[in-house]
């Protein structure tokens, strides 16, 4: 609910700013109905969002090396096309991640009850005449 003393906010000069409304003070009971809804249910909990120091920063930069931009390769007999399913290498397998074993069809047909525009039937025939 926006403060009812900060009025509207109107165009140009007549404009008046909303987001940094404060309260006042809480311990003459202006805050009861914050304080009645904050109580309602527990805060969440947030990590420590602190900064690192820079002292923590020297010892995990001492902790392991860095490889620089332009040094050369660490795996001279490993292709660069290692790991994708071209060129030279392993291909995406060595990743031992499974493939989907549902056709685009299948899924596309999933869609079709909720097609209000047309474009998920056009898809769906897409992938029907290749197959898919």
């Amino acid at each position: 609910m926006m403060n009812p003393l900060a009025g509207p906010a109107g165009p140009g000069k007549f404009s008046t700013r909303t987001d940094n409304l404060q309260m006042g003070s809480t311990s003459y009971g202006e805050g009861v109905e914050t304080q009645a809804i904050k109580s309602g249910a527990p805060l969440s909990k947030t990590a420590d969002v602190r900064g690192a120091r820079a002292g923590d920063v020297r010892e995990a930069a001492a902790q392991g090396p860095i490889t620089e931009l332009y040094a050369p390769t660490e795996r001279p007999g490993e292709p660069i096309t290692s790991g994708i399913d071209m060129g030279g290498g392993v291909g995406a397998n060595a990743l031992m991640m499974q493939k989907s074993s549902i056709k685009l069809s299948d899924s596309l047909a999933l869609l079709l009850p909720y097609d209000n525009t047309g474009e998920i039937a056009v898809l769906y025939q897409e992938a029907l005449s290749q197959g898919n």
